[in-house]
């Protein structure tokens, strides 16, 4: 189920590729580029380290959502999927995380 929600979620994302500015959110992003999406998980990220110390877990459910969301409008406006980011989080798994951060010093 989780990860049909982040497959669905990236259709969106791609079908508001189309769509205009002035009528979508994710659109205007797209429309404003890199360095905005980008901005946007940063305070999706610093905000997601602030509920995450403030301990309220609606809030950390609530910020983690927004930083997900923004780092999948990254993946589209990228021409990248969700299933590619599964995908290696697929191949990474049962691996220790040392090994799988060695392994990254090959490439």
């Amino acid at each position: 189920m989780s990860d049909d929600i982040l497959l669905r979620l990236m259709d969106v994302l791609e079908s508001r590729k189309q769509a205009d500015p002035d009528s979508s959110y994710v659109s205007s992003l797209y429309h404003k580029g890199l360095d905005t999406i980008l901005k946007k998980i940063g305070e999706e990220s610093a905000e997601t380290i602030i509920a995450g110390k403030g301990g309220d877990e609606k809030q950390i459910v609530y910020e983690m959502a927004d930083l997900w969301f923004h780092s999948l409008v990254l993946l589209a406006h990228k021409g990248l999927s969700a299933e590619q980011v599964l995908n290696e989080l697929d191949r990474r798994f049962g691996l220790s995380g040392l090994e799988e951060k060695a392994s990254r010093k090959d490439k």
